[in-house]
C-alpha cells in the first residue's frame, strides 16, 4: 500500500519522539532508523536502496560539517582551558557592563553569521557563554539564546551565506538590495529575539552542566583568576576573529570577480576548514604559552576535544541524513503544491512554504533554494513591491518549526549541554519568535517602502 509522504513524515515524527523523548535512545541511533523508517514507507524508495540513501545523506552532510566541527571543538577546548575565553568576558562585562552581556553576544552572533555559517559562530562563542556563566553565576540561558538571536537572522537573511545568496539569483534580486534589506529586516528580528531570551531565561532555570571537555570545577577555578594570569584579549580575540578575517576576504573576492592567483589563493585561505585550522594552531598555541606546556603534552587536551566533536558530528550528520530522506520521500514537493492551490498571498504563502519545508527536512537553506525557485515563476508574474520582500519572507519561514530533524538543533544541544526537553522549549520557539517577527516586518515594509 503506498502511502502519503504526510503519512511518512508523520510516523517519522512519531518515531524520532517516542525513541528519544520517551524511551531515551541515544539521538545518533534514532535519527538513523527514522531516516531508515522514512525510506522504508515511501513508495520513492525502493527498500535496497533505502540503507545506500541513508548512508550516503549521512556523508554528504558530514563532508560538509565534519572538519569544521572537529577543530572547532578543539578551539573551544583550548579557549576555555587557556584561560582565553574568561578573558574575553571579563572585557565584555567590563565594557558593557553585566546587564548588557547578553547584547554584546547577540551582537556578535549577527556580525560574525554573515560570513561565516551560524554552525560555526556557534561553536566559536558558546564557550564565551559558558565562561561568563561562570562568571557572572547566572543566566547561561540567556547567554546561549543571545548567540542564536543574532547568529540565526544573518545566517537565513544577509548573503553571502548560501540560502540568501541563492534566492538572490533565483528571485534576480539585486545582490546589494538583498544585503541591504535583509540586514535591515534583520535588526528587529533579533532585538525581540532578545526579549524572548530574557523572559525565556525568566521562566526556565537551566543549570550549567558538564559536556564533554573541561568540568565544571576546572571552569571555577579558571573563573577565580586574576586577569593578569590570563591571556591579552588581542590574542585571546585572535583564534575567533582570524577565520572571520579569512572567510571574508574569499566572499569578498566572489563579490568582486577577482579572477585568476589571487581568486584561488583567496578560495583557498578562506575556505571554512582551512580557516579553522589556523585558528586552532592558534589556540594551541595560546594553551601550550599559558601553561608552559610542550606539543606532547598537548595529547589528553586534543582527545578530549575530538571526542566531544565526534559525537556532535554523528548526531548532526544523522540529522541531516533523516532530512535528507523526507525530501527523497517528496514532503517537500506535496507540501509546496497543497499551498499554492490553496490561494494564500505572496508573502505570507513564501512564509508558509519557508515553514513547511523547514519542518519537513530539517534544512533552513534546502528551504529557501526550494521555495524561491517555487515562488520564481509567481513572481514574474509582477509584485507591487519589490521581490526582495519574498525573500525575506522565505527566510523568515525557514527559522520555524527546527526540531531534532535539524542539524543547528543538535549543535544547539549537545554543545552547551541541554537537554533534547530544553531545546525544545529554548531554541524551537526562539527560531519561531526570530522568523514570524521577520514576516511581520517585511509585510510592513513591502507595504510602506516597496522599492518599485
Amino acid at each position: 500500500m503506498e502511502l502519503h509522504p504526510l503519512l511518512v513524515l508523520a510516523i517519522a515524527i512519531c518515531v524520532v519522539f517516542l525513541l528519544i523523548i520517551r524511551m531515551k535512545i541515544n539521538a545518533f541511533v534514532a535519527l538513523i532508523t527514522a531516516a531508515m523508517t522514512v525510506g522504508v514507507l515511501s513508495s520513492q524508495v525502493g527498500w535496497g536502496e533505502v540503507m545506500p540513501e541513508v548512508a550516503s545523506a549521512f556523508g554528504r552532510v558530514c563532508g560538509g560539517i565534519g572538519i569544521v566541527i572537529a577543530l572547532a571543538a578543539l578551539i573551544g577546548q583550548c579557549l576555555m582551558e587557556s584561560g582565553a575565553a574568561d578573558k574575553i568576558v571579563r572585557v565584555f562585562v567590563r565594557s558593557l557592563g553585566e546587564k548588557n552581556a547578553s547584547l554584546s553576544l547577540m551582537t556578535s552572533g549577527y556580525v560574525l553569521s554573515v560570513p561565516v555559517f551560524f554552525d560555526t559562530v556557534f561553536y566559536l562563542l558558546v564557550p564565551l557563554a559558558r565562561a561568563m556563566r561562570v562568571r557572572t553565576g547566572k543566566n547561561y540561558l540567556l547567554f546561549l539564546m543571545s548567540i542564536c538571536a543574532g547568529g540565526a537572522v544573518t545566517h537565513s537573511m544577509v548573503p553571502p551565506t548560501p540560502g540568501p545568496l541563492a534566492m538572490a539569483d533565483t528571485l534576480g534580486i539585486d545582490l546589494g538590495v538583498m544585503i541591504l534589506v535583509g540586514a535591515i529586516v534583520g535588526v528587529p528580528m533579533s532585538l525581540v529575539g532578545l526579549a524572548f531570551s530574557k523572559l525565556r531565561n525568566q521562566q526556565l532555570d537551566v543549570p550549567l552542566r558538564e559536556t564533554p571537555g573541561m568540568t565544571l570545577q576546572e571552569l571555577e577555578i579558571l573563573a577565580a583568576k586574576q586577569e593578569g594570569e590570563l591571556p591579552g584579549f588581542a590574542l585571546s580575540m585572535s583564534p575567533i576573529i582570524l577565520p572571520v578575517i579569512m572567510i571574508t576576504l574569499n566572499t569578498l573576492s566572489g563579490a568582486l570577480g577577482v579572477q585568476g592567483p589571487l581568486a584561488d589563493f583567496a578560495a583557498f585561505i578562506g575556505n571554512p576548514n582551512f580557516a579553522l585550522l589556523v585558528s586552532t594552531v592558534l589556540a594551541v598555541y595560546i594553551l601550550m604559552k599559558q601553561k608552559g606546556l610542550a606539543l606532547s603534552e598537548m595529547q589528553g587536551t586534543v582527545e578530549t576535544a575530538f571526542a566531544s566533536g565526534g559525537l556532535i558530528i554523528l548526531i548532526t550528520a544523522a540529522g541531516g541524513s533523516f532530512g535528507g530522506m523526507l525530501q527523497k520521500a517528496g514532503v517537500g514537493a506535496v507540501l509546496g503544491e497543497m499551498s499554492a492551490q490553496m490561494g494564500v498571498p505572496m508573502l505570507m504563502m513564501s512564509f508558509l512554504l519557508g515553514a513547511l519545508l523547514k519542518v519537513a527536512q530539517g534544512s533552513g537553506t534546502v528551504s529557501m533554494i526550494t521555495v524561491s525557485a517555487i515562488m520564481a515563476p509567481l513572481v514574474q508574474t509582477g509584485l507591487p513591491y519589490n521581490p526582495v520582500y519574498i525573500a525575506c519572507a522565505i527566510g523568515s519561514g525557514s527559522l520555524v518549526g527546527s526540531w531534532m530533524n535539524d542539524s543547528g538543533f543538535w549543535v544547539y544541544t549537545k554543545m552547551s549541554g541541554l537537554t533534547e526537553a530544553e531545546s525544545l522549549k529554548t531554541w524551537t520557539p526562539l527560531l519561531a519568535v526570530l522568523g514570524l517577527t521577520g514576516y511581520v516586518v517585511s509585510q510592513i515594509l513591502s507595504i510602506v517602502l516597496p522599492l518599485q
